[in-house]
């Protein structure tokens, strides 16, 4: 594509990154039949293609955002699933996030949209506040209905019905020495995981260590800066990968570590990326890199290090998602299918598995409508092929699906411990109580 950008505008490094990354795209136009706005709402503008367009336009001339960009970049999910058939290699990601820091830069949002974004970057990232606000929820989830009722009130709606029903069982969370260490890992707990799903980090770091892993939990973290960073809060997003990166960077000079674990997959996009989030801070570029270099998802690490199955589960039909930060953000695809199939299970591939679930971060509270309708094509193709349980490997996919699904949703990592000789998912307890035969004589298993 062809740019007309000044000597002075390319000074901004932001805007010569987003200058290389629009020279990159060729309008050839296969990014629109995988985009899940376009596919929904067929709009070219909701489409990569159409909202390059529109950021070019914005940038060229030094524009300040209108209601028209503002509106197409927000319905966009960053599922990234263009990026995944673009034959031209644009970097989609990066020019999406600069867009929004331009917005939140030049854009006067409604006072109530504004609320509602500041909430949510001061709720979400913080754990004690986060597990207080999903205690109100339960007594507010009752109300959503009523909510959805008024436009002005549809993501207070979607808010509340995101909410679970109950808190979940807690049990303490212990971790053993191995029998026979082979290295030693550090495992990421997140921000709203430890409140929605305990179970996965108990079913980490039991995997990890029946395989021989020391495990360290990443104590006094904060949030990796995920969530700021998707919604153009730059500054923000900057200041938690700086703290995160500090953290870790403290953790290896104490006790030298292989990986840093992480089974957020949307958090480990992110993480993944700190090098080029902070590529102009000298202060950072080294660190930046070292810690992007060590975050694994469990998947890959687990096939790295050869999972070793245990225990005789029974062979149940798992449909397993694909989280959009796994496959097309990391490019991790068939490690989990890979993984689950090892584990001695049937798993069975979920149709338009490319499409975004809707859950993508706070889009399914900013975006309620579009997020609701993907999750009734994402929950329709799941039904149809008639899985006991599903499987994925994000936090928000899980908890964005089970709001619309009766069947039984979990991240793989909790099946990949029961095969390992760990508890059956507390979620499908009663449901395929079916004795597990653990291999005793296995070197790996932690007594």
């Amino acid at each position: 594509m062809r740019t007309e950008f000044t000597k002075k505008q390319l000074e901004n490094p932001d805007v010569a990154a987003s200058e290389k990354i629009l020279r990159n795209c060729v309008h050839c136009g296969f990014c629109i039949a995988t985009c899940p706005t376009y596919v929904l709402l067929g709009d070219e503008l909701d489409s990569p293609r159409g909202r390059i367009n529109l950021i070019k336009d914005m940038l060229e001339n030094d524009r300040d955002a209108s209601d028209e960009i503002v509106t197409h970049v927000d319905r966009c999910l960053s599922c990234f699933s263009c990026m995944s058939t673009c034959p031209s290699g644009v970097n989609y990601m990066h020019l999406i996030d600069y867009a929004r820091v331009h917005i939140a830069r030049t854009y006067q949002r409604s006072f109530e949209d504004r609320m509602l974004r500041a909430f949510l970057a001061f709720i979400l990232p913080r754990r004690k506040l986060f597990k207080l606000a999903v205690i109100v929820s339960l007594f507010l989830r009752p109300l959503a209905p009523i909510l959805k009722k008024f436009s002005s009130l549809d993501r207070f709606s979607a808010l509340l019905s995101l909410a679970p029903r109950r808190l979940p069982r807690m049990k303490k969370i212990e971790v053993c020495v191995p029998y026979k260490s082979v290295g030693r890992v550090l495992v990421m707990q997140g921000c709203v995981q430890p409140t929605l799903r305990p179970e996965i980090m108990r079913s980490t770091i039991n995997l990890l260590t029946r395989h021989g892993f020391e495990v360290m939990i990443s104590r006094g973290e904060g949030c990796c800066g995920s969530l700021a960073h998707h919604m153009g809060r730059k500054e923000e997003a900057l200041k938690a990968a700086r703290r995160m990166i500090n953290l870790w960077t403290a953790e290896i000079k104490r006790t030298e570590f292989e990986a840093i674990i992480i089974t957020t997959s949307g958090c480990g996009t992110t993480i993944k990326d700190y090098a080029h989030m902070l590529r102009d801070d000298p202060n950072y570029t080294v660190k930046a890199e070292r810690i992007a270099g060590l975050a694994k998802d469990i998947h890959e690490f687990m096939v790295e290090r050869s999972f070793r199955p245990s225990a005789h589960v029974p062979k149940l039909r798992v449909a397993y998602h694909a989280a959009c930060s796994l496959q097309h953000g990391q490019k991790i695809n068939s490690e989990p299918y890979h993984l689950l199939k090892q584990a001695g299970f049937e798993v069975i591939d979920v149709p338009e598995g490319h499409l975004c679930c809707g859950s993508a971060g706070t889009y399914n509270i900013l975006q309620p409508e579009i997020a609701e309708a993907l999750r009734s094509r994402k929950v329709s193709n799941i039904e149809k092929v008639l899985p006991d349980v599903v499987a994925t490997g994000n936090i928000g996919c899980i908890n964005q699906i089970a709001a619309g699904c009766n069947i039984p949703i979990v991240h793989s990592v909790e099946l990949l411990d029961w095969a390992s000789g760990g508890d059956m998912p507390q979620i499908m307890e009663g449901r395929h109580a079916t004795e597990t035969v653990v291999d005793t004589e296995s070197d790996v298993l932690v007594g």
